[in-house]
């Protein structure tokens, strides 16, 4: 028997058993794994770190674009940094009412990689009408000057080697700059409950980047072990966030989406309600910005 041990965390440590690997390269600068579980299906690593499952990736990809985009009401044009794979581009893809999509990927050949190795996972959107690649640094593309977006979505790895940066006050205060009136930006910060740190450093990155209202939400990811999945939220807008259920009824309904398997809006409404500890664990981002 083969078994794979994740070693995202110093002092935690996942393990699956190996059905069969698909693909396993090893650069010196990158190593990378695909392989097939019996209950998870088709898994990917990056540098230890488990990517996404085919079994359970869609509650990570379905609340990372459909709470901002439904708590905007109104998004055009949607920007996603990173996501090469393609699961958070399916879920913006969805929505009729989104007349463009940006995708910043730094290599083209995520995208190519996970067509080959994850085709179920983009449902298409590479190939939809509204959809153009950006082949760039997400902090420079943001950093410099075009378009608008209403909701930006950073779909990022973890905050270590190149994807840093993509968790600083200065990127985040790029970000805003290139939201339209209203925007919303999301991000991943990990799991809170073994990550403590990396939930007070983004919650106080944004607000040093000036935005209006942050907070987060949360998802259960069965293989982002350890608990909740927290997701960041920034905006200059804070009524996004205080929508009533019955808004987002009515908002979902418009949208005519069917088929999700995490996302509705009971969850979205409870996902800002975390647990107490978790919202104290947030609030040490003012009392250090306060310091």
């Amino acid at each position: 028997m083969l078994w794979y041990t994740e070693t995202l965390h110093p002092r935690w440590r996942q393990t699956l058993l190996v059905k069969e690997v698909l693909y396993h390269s090893n650069t010196g600068l990158q190593e990378i794994v695909v392989f097939e579980h019996e209950d998870w299906g088709r898994v990917l690593v990056l540098d230890g770190a488990l990517q996404l499952t085919t079994e359970d990736e869609f509650v990570y990809h379905e609340m990372l674009a459909h709470v901002p985009i439904l708590a905007h009401g109104a998004a055009r044009h949607v920007c996603v940094v990173g996501g090469g794979d393609g699961g958070t581009l399916r879920e913006v893809c969805r929505h009729r009412s989104v007349e463009r999509v940006t995708h910043v990927e730094i290599d083209p050949g995520v995208i190519e990689f996970c067509r080959k190795y994850f085709p179920e996972l983009s449902g298409g959107a590479f190939d939809d009408p509204r959809y153009e690649l950006v082949v760039a640094d997400g902090a420079k593309y943001m950093a410099g000057d075009g378009p608008a977006f209403d909701v930006i979505i950073v779909d990022s790895t973890d905050p270590q080697g190149p994807g840093a940066v993509l968790f600083t006050a200065e990127f985040y205060a790029a970000c805003r700059r290139r939201l339209a009136p209203g925007g919303i930006l999301v991000t991943q910060t990990g799991n809170p409950a073994i990550e403590k740190q990396e939930l007070v450093d983004t919650q106080r990155n944004k607000r040093r980047a000036g935005f209006r209202d942050v907070f987060f939400y949360v998802c259960a990811v069965p293989t982002y072990i350890g608990g909740f999945m927290s997701l960041g939220w920034a905006t200059d807008e804070p009524a996004h966030r205080q929508l009533d259920l019955e808004t987002l009824r009515g908002r979902f309904a418009e949208t005519g989406i069917q088929g999700l398997r995490y996302y509705t809006p009971e969850i979205h409404w409870a996902s800002f309600r975390p647990p107490p500890h978790l919202v104290a664990l947030a609030a040490k981002a003012a009392e250090t910005e306060a310091d």
